[in-house]
């Protein structure tokens, strides 16, 4: 029973992150975080 509940919160904490990247990637940010505060700003391909 442990491991089913451990298999299910994992699962949800993978679909979260695929579902941040999805988001990401359609606002146009592929790193993610921005790029005000990229140490790379200058040389970004944004």
């Amino acid at each position: 029973m442990g491991t089913v509940i451990v298999s299910v919160i994992i699962l949800m904490v993978v679909v979260l992150i695929v579902k941040n990247m999805i988001k990401s990637k359609k606002s146009g940010s592929s790193c993610g975080c921005g790029c005000s505060g990229c140490s790379k700003k200058g040389g970004c391909s944004h």
